[in-house]
């Protein structure tokens, strides 16, 4: 029977402890497994059967948080990793070798576009940016050593909506796969599977935790790919892998390959493990996603609505505004549940008067996260993104004069009546 991402969101991947019945998922805070016999261990070691061999490798509590995450965005596997960042480092580096490259869409968050721009760069990684309306120009960045293309579903903090399915139709035409962080939306706003994504990622730190407590990430992998229809792109998973006992991961795995390797390799050779407490604070954040994510939408779109009225600022990006020029876009690409709680928007009075704003803030918080229960800004340009040249910049779609807001679920009267009063104080033109 299909379920709603609600039931999904609070069952899956569970039944009762069968050894002590317990009904919440059990904490196992544990590094090592017995193995029942030689034969046993071996047989893990080569993949010839499920189980626990490591907690750097897998561990049943993270398993239950991967297995939910998988059936949210509709997978055939899952991978938790210890931050959002690690998960998108590991989502490349399963396909690339020194001298490839890939191509991102600009407007990304600013570590992401930091780690594609620079680190990788330092191990003979190549990034190629493009604008994020235009998908028809992605074959003249693409060549024999481009290996996949990556985008935000909802980018932050510009808050454009990428045309999942136009980057999908592209990406697919070139023989690449479309990888998407799809962190600002959540699998309840986004299923960005149907849509033609490959594989998805996650900064589990944000939404899906919900509290700004604990750090964490996830890939999933939509299984749809053909990695042997290209073989010769993609010889780390269509060919023996010395990695891993010259496993050839298409036959190994079938549909999971990309997921698989992910952790066999990349995972167990560079350990940018969750750990065990983690996945279980994130499941708890997952059994009220629905609920949060519900609300956050609906306090954005309020807020919004009342910043592009006042007098004091002079725009304001957010894809549920009727002005927003990436609505019909969210409006097809999107569940239907909302449009975030992400936004940003610029004062009248310029760069200066979005430092006295941040400084006036009495509700909101001044922190570089978003997606906690409580309302966050942050001035971008000089923090989150301050890495960033002035044309990367305006490539990014983080103005000089920009605020990012994430909105929380507090009274969204207070945070209007917050916002109005530090309007005042930062001054208008």
């Amino acid at each position: 029977m299909t379920q709603s991402p609600d039931t999904i969101a609070v069952h899956a991947g569970q039944v009762a402890d069968p050894s002590t019945h317990s009904l919440a998922v059990p904490l196992y805070q544990t590094v090592a497994y017995a193995f029942d016999d030689t034969q046993y261990a071996a047989d893990l070691f080569a993949l010839r059967t499920p189980g626990n061999i490591y907690g750097r490798i897998q561990n049943p509590t993270v398993e239950v948080f991967e297995t939910r995450m998988n059936a949210l965005e509709g997978g055939v596997g899952a991978l938790a990793t210890a931050s959002g960042a690690a998960a998108v480092t590991y989502s490349v580096l399963n396909l690339v070798y020194a001298g490839d490259n890939i191509v991102a869409l600009s407007a990304l968050y600013g570590g992401t576009f930091a780690l594609f721009a620079h680190t990788l760069a330092q191990y003979g990684i190549e990034a190629r940016f493009v604008d994020p309306a235009k998908p028809g120009d992605l074959a003249s960045h693409v060549d024999a050593h481009t290996k996949l293309v990556f985008g935000e579903s909802i980018g932050n903090p510009s808050g454009n909506v990428m045309d999942v399915d136009a980057w999908a139709d592209a990406a697919h035409a070139l023989g690449l796969p479309l990888i998407v962080d799809n962190t600002v939306p959540t699998p309840i706003l986004a299923q960005v599977f149907d849509h033609g994504a490959d594989v998805v990622v996650h900064a589990a730190t944000k939404y899906i935790g919900g509290h700004g407590t604990t750090l964490g990430g996830v890939i999933v992998d939509a299984g749809r790919f053909d990695w042997a229809a290209n073989a010769d792109r993609f010889p780390g998973l269509t060919r023996p892998d010395a990695a891993y006992h010259d496993t050839v991961w298409t036959d190994a795995a079938g549909a999971a390959a990309y997921i698989t390797r992910a952790r066999t390799v990349l995972l167990r050779n560079t350990g940018a493990t969750l750990a065990p407490f983690h996945a279980w604070l994130f499941l708890q954040g997952l059994e009220t996603l629905p609920v949060r994510m519900e609300r956050h939408c609906a306090n954005a779109l309020t807020v919004a609505r009342h910043l592009e009225q006042h007098p004091a600022v002079s725009w304001v990006h957010y894809p549920g505004l009727e002005s927003s020029p990436h609505k019909a876009i969210a409006d097809r690409v999107l569940t239907g549940r909302g449009y975030g709680g992400i936004m940003s928007f610029g004062l009248k009075a310029g760069r200066e008067a979005g430092s006295r704003f941040i400084d006036a803030l009495g509700l909101f918080s001044h922190v570089a996260n978003i997606g906690d229960a409580k309302s966050l800004a942050i001035h971008p340009a000089t923090t989150t993104h301050s890495q960033l040249s002035e044309t990367e910049l305006e490539a990014a779609g983080v103005a000089p004069e920009a605020v990012r807001l994430s909105v929380g679920i507090e009274g969204v009267e207070d945070l209007i009546a917050d916002l109005d009063q530090a309007l005042d104080k930062a001054g208008r033109p």
